[in-house]
């Protein structure tokens, strides 16, 4: 399989596997808080990681662990919590559509701070985006009363840190392999994480009944899967692709979100989804125009 294919098929496995993250974290959060979800998702991810890719590691030099640090608080550290907070607060495909926001991100923050090219064309995507967005929040406002769609906001900055995230890779952590930066990431973070998780009285309120099990095996699944195994695929594709392509995994994302909401009993409106086409819109104009 060639450079060319190999990256489309990281796009696919991804879109799938994080598009069902946010169902996996709304179940979870049924019966755990946001900052134990947020916790538990990067001790368990920073086990598995550290069980099969410790031995990765010699391949980061001195020079790489600053931007190893980088990657670890802006990809994984920060974002985990934010959309897990974020989650809790308004309804999880409504939370995907707007990680589509990375791409514009990336973008941005290419620009401005890692030497990307920029042409005026690419304006447009941005702002056709941009009305997406706020005619989606708008609208799920008056949709949803009882949520509180400040929690959009975490869903913006989270998105920033994705984009500044694989703007690092690619121009810093090139010549290390997507295991390496992985486990690398989780090597700084499991300490953290099980403080983290030791002072949200996880250990002092764990009842393991049928509820509890349940939230813990959601957890389990998104780490493994959705913050661990997919990390390394999402590393692998930005070595093969430019930041933009990668991050445009955001396209396909709110698709699997939306149908996994949609069976959970979550309501979408026509505007929304056609607020949701539009961002996805502006971020094909992006991308096309580069």
């Amino acid at each position: 399989m060639n450079s060319q294919q190999q990256k489309w098929l990281y796009l696919l496995l991804l879109s799938f596997v994080w598009g069902s993250s946010f169902i996996l974290m709304k179940k979870a959060l049924i019966d755990l808080t946001p900052v134990q979800v947020g916790a538990l998702r990067m001790l368990i991810a920073g086990v598995f990681l550290l069980a099969f890719g410790f031995k990765s590691l010699k391949q980061i030099k001195r020079k790489h662990y600053k931007y190893i640090v980088y990657t670890a608080l802006l990809g994984t550290f920060f974002p985990v919590f934010l959309f897990a907070f974020a989650v809790n607060g308004i309804d999880s495909s409504i939370a995907s559509i707007l990680n589509s926001l990375t791409p514009f991100n990336t973008f941005i923050f290419g620009v401005l701070a890692f030497g990307l090219k920029f042409k005026k064309e690419q304006l447009l995507g941005i702002v056709i985006g941009l009305i997406g967005t706020i005619v989606l929040i708008v609208k799920g406002a008056d949709l949803n009363p009882n949520q509180n769609y400040w929690f959009t906001l975490l869903v913006v900055i989270a998105s920033i840190g994705y984009a500044l995230n694989v703007n690092l890779v690619k121009k810093h952590l090139s010549d290390v392999s997507a295991l390496s930066i992985v486990t690398g990431n989780f090597l700084l973070l499991v300490i953290p994480a099980f403080i983290v998780l030791y002072f949200s009285d996880f250990f002092e309120t764990v009842e393991f009944t049928d509820a509890k099990t349940s939230a813990l095996g959601y957890v389990a699944v998104l780490a493994i899967f959705g913050t661990g195994i997919a990390k390394v695929f999402y590393n692998k594709m930005v070595h093969l692709a430019s930041p933009i392509f990668a991050s445009s995994v955001t396209y396909l994302i709110p698709i699997v979100a939306v149908f996994w909401g949609i069976l959970d009993g979550e309501e979408l409106s026509v505007v929304q989804l056609m607020a949701g086409l539009i961002i996805l819109l502006g971020v094909y104009l992006l991308n096309r125009s580069k």
